[in-house]
């Protein structure tokens, strides 16, 4: 844009010694209006890389590409993993995880996130906040993958209504501690996504709505949990909680 200017004016200099005075004046006046809007376009150009460098700086930056990298991580290794244990075959993209409702909180969540550091840039400097947030996420997806590994196949995305014959117990490892760990690692890992972007809106609207949905499904799945292994999950029940705050 600013070097079409400049040849604009060129061309008026070079065209002003060739017409009368008046033509001159006319042409003068056309020159000052394109230095004027060369003038206020630079302003523009300063202005609009002050605040692209503002809206996207160290913390935006970082703090944007530990939620991209953790979101990426999660999928794929939740893919790979039923790869693993279930074969391809038993498995499609729908391991990924990824539901509409689940992308639609991940979009308002970002959103958000770029409201907040555009007019309240300070709320996103609380180091101390982001990094608990991210250690939330690690210690997350390190219980929810450790309830995977060591369920092996009785680990499945989807509610069991049918007892199957590899359909065994589990109550060893990071079982032992918690009945549902990978339930109990993903409300910590979302959370923990929020809470290591300093969104307050969503920090409250991810605990909530999280916690909402395994306080329903947890009591559905161990319906036939009971079915299926009796007295045995009944004393497992009484000895162990459930890993989600507030849900026994």
């Amino acid at each position: 844009m600013v070097e079409p200017l400049l040849l604009a004016c060129i061309s008026i200099n070079l065209w002003g010694s060739l017409l009368s005075s008046s033509q001159v004046q006319e042409m003068s006046f056309l020159k000052d209006i394109f230095i004027d809007n060369e003038a206020h376009f630079m302003v523009l150009i300063v202005q609009s890389s002050s605040t692209f460098s503002e809206l996207f700086g160290y913390t935006a930056c970082r703090q944007l590409l530990q939620m991209f990298i953790s979101i990426i991580f999660f999928h794929v290794s939740e893919y790979i993993l039923a790869l693993v244990f279930h074969g391809k075959s038993n498995v499609s993209f729908k391991s990924l995880l990824i539901s509409k409702h689940y992308a639609l909180a991940m979009i308002c969540s970002l959103i958000e996130y770029l409201i907040e550091i555009y007019f309240f840039p300070g709320l996103k400097e609380y180091w101390w906040i982001s990094n608990f947030g991210l250690a939330m996420v690690v210690l997350g997806e390190i219980i929810r993958k450790l309830a995977i590994v060591t369920a092996g196949q009785a680990f499945t995305h989807l509610i069991k209504v049918y007892h199957e014959e590899n359909h065994q117990l589990v109550t060893n490892g990071i079982y032992r501690f918690v009945r549902h760990p990978g339930y109990c690692g993903f409300f910590i890992w979302s959370v923990g996504t929020q809470i290591m972007l300093c969104n307050p809106i969503s920090t409250a609207a991810f605990t909530v709505v999280v916690w909402k949905f395994f306080s329903g499904r947890i009591p559905y799945e161990e319906f036939f949990l009971k079915q299926f292994f009796g007295s045995d999950y009944e004393d497992y029940m009484r000895k162990v909680p459930s890993g989600i705050p507030l849900v026994r």
